[in-house]
């Protein structure tokens, strides 16, 4: 692919993903230029997280970090500031993900008026993605398909609950109908996600008991204002053991602790080496961390804004929030309510929770092949497309070309975003999905080195 200048580009996903890329396709000057940008909901650039309209649903990084270009820092910022949303020049806040959803979609706009010509705005599902002998047919569920050279899958989160838990549901889906306000609810997952689902069930009105679960029962650290160290792709271990890397990190951490710092001055440094060192583990050390690593990475570094923390750690200590650290056994539905037996972590003791509603806040399917992404179900089904081996997401090269069955991969079909989680790991915040778009529209535009 490299080198080969492709000129019609079809972005299947509408979402932050989809527009970040349509976006760095279209600051190249190239005139036959021709992007297809197709959603499915009736908003672009909003996708799940930012079609809350939740003033408390803010963003986990502050509004410096929210750039949709990674070589202009401030482009977010300005727009803020222009438009009046604040006016202490105080960069360092979380500002509502509305603000946000509502960012690229004006990011959107300006460039359809301003590149009308070259890109194409489609509101339709795609049902199917088939390589020709030319390039894609891309084919949408009014019975109607889009020919072009290549297509990329910009389809975000799976949005439906997870296949293992059937009883659940996800916040704001349409399988979340109204609760009673004293209603018991259990929540799977003690990340992100079940911040968001706590504060969207505050806003309503609920007041029942509220029981987080997870396995090790943790919450997301607080943002605290800091200064990252400076490091060097030189500084870090890669390709070592999973042991020696941890072991490293700790002893970094302990030692800018020592010399007045804080350990978010660690993360923060080695953020921009983070998808190195997950591709420089071998699958192994790629599964030690899954299994035994990633709770305790994930709070230290997806970290919450401080005043969502204060309110969080508040209702905790106020017994709104009861965190359990344990392993769901089984679910059952008996009289309306749903029995979760649990196996706690630590004295391995029984507990059975009936609770009137479970929300699903894991955040990941574990097997997109058994997902409710209908393309990406189609294409792993034809062979087209794989799981990754420790089935994060889709099994992508570091191009971001979608592995076939097979292990060939494809010239004509890509991904971008958190359905390449498997590749890249870190790909969940913006400051990572626009760098890995600015790179893909260099390649897909025949310009790989520049």
């Amino acid at each position: 692919m490299s080198g080969r200048q492709r000129s019609s580009i079809a972005i299947v996903g509408g979402g932050a993903s989809g527009v970040l890329l349509a976006a760095h396709l279209l600051r190249s000057p190239q005139p036959d230029l021709r992007v297809t940008l197709i959603e499915k909901a009736p908003t672009f650039g909003r996708g799940r997280a930012y079609s809350t309209t939740l003033p408390d649903h803010v963003l986990n990084v502050s509004a410096l970090g929210m750039s949709a270009y990674a070589d202009d820092p401030e482009h977010f910022w300005r727009w803020v500031r222009e438009n009046g949303i604040v006016t202490d020049g105080n960069p360092a806040v979380y500002l509502p993900r509305a603000i946000y959803g509502r960012y690229l979609e004006e990011l959107l706009a300006d460039i359809v008026q301003r590149e009308g010509d070259r890109l194409r705005v489609v509101r339709e599902t795609c049902a199917g993605l088939m390589p020709t002998a030319s390039g894609v047919d891309v084919q949408l569920a009014n019975g109607t398909s889009i020919a072009c050279h290549a297509a990329v899958l910009a389809v975000g989160h799976d949005e439906e609950p997870s296949p293992e838990h059937p009883l659940s549901v996800r916040i704001d889906s349409p399988a979340d109908t109204p609760l009673a306000p004293q209603a018991r609810v259990l929540i799977l997952g003690t990340g992100l996600s079940m911040v968001d689902a706590w504060l969207t069930l505050q806003h309503r009105g609920h007041r029942g008991e509220v029981v987080a679960v997870s396995r090790r029962g943790l919450l997301p650290s607080p943002h605290r204002k800091g200064k990252p160290i400076r490091l060097d792709i030189a500084d870090v271990p890669l390709g070592t053991e999973l042991s020696y890397f941890v072991g490293w990190l700790r002893d970094l951490i302990r030692a800018t602790q020592r010399a007045g710092g804080d350990w978010r001055d660690v993360l923060d440094g080695l953020r921009p080496f983070n998808q190195s060192v997950w591709q420089s583990w071998p699958a192994s050390a790629k599964r030690r961390f899954i299994e035994h690593t990633k709770a305790w990475w994930d709070i230290h570094r997806h970290r919450m804004a401080p005043a969502i923390h204060m309110r969080i750690d508040a209702a905790v200590r106020g017994g709104r929030i009861r965190l359990v650290a344990a392993r769901i056994e089984s679910m059952t539905k008996h009289d309306g309510r749903i029995a979760v037996a649990l196996q706690h972590r630590h004295s391995r003791a029984p507990e059975t929770i009936e609770a009137d509603r479970v929300y699903d806040c894991t955040g990941i399917v574990k097997d997109l092949s058994a997902g409710s992404i209908a393309v990406v179900r189609a294409l792993i089904d034809r062979g087209l497309a794989r799981p990754d081996a420790l089935k994060l997401g889709l099994d992508v090269t570091d191009g971001c070309a979608v592995i076939a069955d097979n292990g060939s991969a494809s010239d004509k079909l890509f991904a971008v975003g958190p359905l390449t989680r498997g590749t890249f790991f870190e790909i969940e915040a913006i400051p990572d999905i626009r760098t890995q778009c600015a790179g893909l529209a260099r390649t897909l535009l025949g310009h790989a080195g520049t």
